[in-house]
């Protein structure tokens, strides 16, 4: 089989879709945390994304892409069967997995695959996992059997109370703490403004948290410099040195600032997709 084949896909929501890629080297060496970047095409834009799952028996890995703008729409136009142009991977420093004690992981939307391999490995060094998982509607929550298989405890929320708690993740995350659970950890994988506001409402409780930030990112090495956040006053490059960062060091105004730099041309772009599509069918 040909590297970069798509061996297997599943349907997750209306906009997010899951591909196995036949990728040996990538399985072979991938650690949570890690992400790979993927190309549709010769004039294709470099999209970055976190690993969801990897096996290095049958040399394959498993992302989850959300169709948001023109290139993730692309990306879930491609059928099994079908072929990426390239996959380069793994990418970023894995995560630092360790025996913290209790470990609560929060993933907000597709973050929840981000945060599926943490809890999963989480939870093989020794730790009682609790997993928060949000979305705006049942629609949009995916993965809460997965991520039960990998949890000791998994907490829903669903903004319009369509699935599990009607509210945010922090509701959830403050009713935990609430109740006395002993909280050595925190992961956050999500919106930006999710984490900004799981990291303000831990920092009082000295909670160590960590989010996965997503900056527009070219290269995936560190040679561009389009990945930088700031951390603790300093640049950091979140393609290298991320993209797991702690939480209460991070610069999110930053960062959303940074993200919604070419919001306008993100949209023209995806309008003029749209138009081609029609045009075809």
């Amino acid at each position: 089989m040909e590297t970069y084949t798509i061996t297997d896909q599943e349907q997750l929501s209306p906009t997010v879709k899951k591909h196995v890629i036949y990728m040996p080297l990538i399985a072979a060496k991938a650690k949570a945390g890690q992400f790979v970047i993927l190309r549709a095409h010769e004039m294709g834009e470099r999209v970055p994304i976190t690993l969801y799952d990897w096996d290095a028996k049958t040399g394959t890995i498993s992302i989850i892409v959300q169709s948001i703008g023109k290139s993730t729409t692309m990306f879930n136009e491609l059928k099994k069967g079908g072929k990426f142009l390239n996959v380069a991977g793994p990418l970023g420093t894995p995560v630092e997995i360790k025996k913290y004690g209790t470990a609560v992981c929060v993933g907000g939307g597709v973050g929840i695959a981000e945060v599926y391999p943490i809890a999963k490995a989480l939870r093989e060094a020794g730790n009682k996992v609790i997993s928060i998982l949000g979305a705006r509607n049942s629609d949009l929550l995916i993965l809460e059997s997965e991520m039960g298989t990998v949890s000791d405890k998994v907490l829903t929320t669903t903004d319009d109370g369509s699935r599990g708690e009607k509210g945010l993740v922090t509701g959830a995350l403050e009713k935990l703490h609430a109740s006395g659970e002993k909280l050595d950890a925190v992961f956050v994988i999500g919106p930006i403004i999710m984490m900004k506001v799981v990291a303000d409402q831990t920092k009082p409780w000295g909670v160590k948290t960590f989010a996965s930030l997503n900056p527009i990112m070219v290269d995936g090495t560190g040679m561009c410099g389009g990945c930088r956040v700031e951390v603790g006053g300093e640049a950091r490059f979140a393609c290298v040195e991320g993209p797991m960062f702690d939480a209460h060091l991070v610069n999110f105004q930053n960062l959303m600032a940074r993200t919604a730099a070419y919001r306008d041309r993100e949209k023209a772009c995806m309008a003029d997709h749209k138009c081609r599509l029609d045009a075809i069918h």
